[in-house]
């Protein structure tokens, strides 16, 4: 039985990293629609998607609770900020091929997470995790004397993404209400710029062709899928295993912007993805030594 629990987690979690690494290839086909036009489509559609999943699944409760909190409604606004902005620089990446950059970002996010709980969390880092957070600054710096700039796009999505986990974590609010309530908070910007964009003649939500529509309507319901699959994992498996899996997403956003899309890989740049996956190495090894010590 617990045989077969674990095999069930280990398949959720293949199906949410799998959907989520897989991302760029379904948004490329929305090139030709402006990323913040697919942003708002997208926050729309979920928002329309999940709604329904909590209503047959008689959930309601859970969002009905989150109102009673001021702090926990302005917590859940921060956090839409934050995986909306994400949202928007990776469709911005997807539709001008810096998939290799937003991979890139992806791989950054735990050792970000690693950072944020020294800075935030006060807490306590031991030597190995030290080393990975150490690392990954000595990718950044290569990136910053390789190319000249700053490596935005993989910094905001690590950024972003590692915030919004921390904020996530201070709710207790499960995935799929929580991401409701986010899509809700995004919808008065995206229906205050579909009324400005209207104005200037150009349609958000309609005026697409029937292949261009499906699309938009299936971001919605591509961005809840793997959520409920995530969810249904971390019920099934434990930390140590799931985090193993979460490296899907960046390696398959990876190979699909080399192999399929056919970004260019500088030298540079493969130093610096060797960095990063030397300190997940590195930070991996270290959690999985926490794991086992725990009685």
């Amino acid at each position: 039985m617990q045989r077969r629990r674990h095999l069930a987690g280990v398949a959720f979690g293949l199906a949410a990293y799998g959907i989520w690494g897989f991302f760029p290839l379904f948004f490329r086909q929305l090139a030709h629609v402006s990323p913040i036009d697919v942003l708002c489509n997208r926050a729309i559609w979920a928002f329309v998607f999940v709604g329904l999943l909590l209503t047959l699944r008689r959930q309601w409760h859970r969002v009905g609770a989150v109102f009673a909190s001021w702090r926990q409604l302005s917590m859940l606004t921060v956090a839409s900020l934050l995986i909306g902005s994400n949202w928007l620089v990776f469709l911005w990446a997807v539709a001008n091929r810096q998939v290799v950059a937003s991979s890139l970002g992806y791989f950054l996010t735990p050792l970000v997470n690693v950072l944020l709980g020294l800075v935030v969390l006060k807490e306590r880092l031991n030597r190995m995790e030290c080393f990975s957070v150490v690392l990954a600054l000595a990718a950044i710096v290569n990136e910053v004397i390789a190319v000249g700039s700053l490596p935005w796009i993989s910094l905001f999505l690590a950024g972003t993404f590692g915030t919004y986990g921390l904020v996530r974590k201070q709710l207790p609010v499960d995935a799929v209400s929580g991401l409701w309530l986010e899509t809700l908070a995004m919808l008065p910007a995206c229906v205050l710029y579909a009324w400005w964009q209207a104005g200037n003649g150009h349609p958000v939500f309609t005026g697409h062709d029937l292949t261009t529509t499906c699309l938009l309507i299936g971001a919605g319901v591509l961005t809840a899928l793997p959520l409920i699959a995530f969810a249904a994992a971390a019920q099934r498996l434990d930390l140590a295993t799931l985090g193993m899996l979460m490296y899907i997403n960046p390696t398959l956003q990876f190979v699909t912007a080399i192999r399929i899309f056919g970004e260019p890989l500088h030298m540079a740049q493969v130093f610096s993805f060797g960095l990063i996956w030397l300190g997940l190495l590195v930070f991996s090894w270290s959690a999985w030594g926490k794991y086992r010590r725990v009685p």
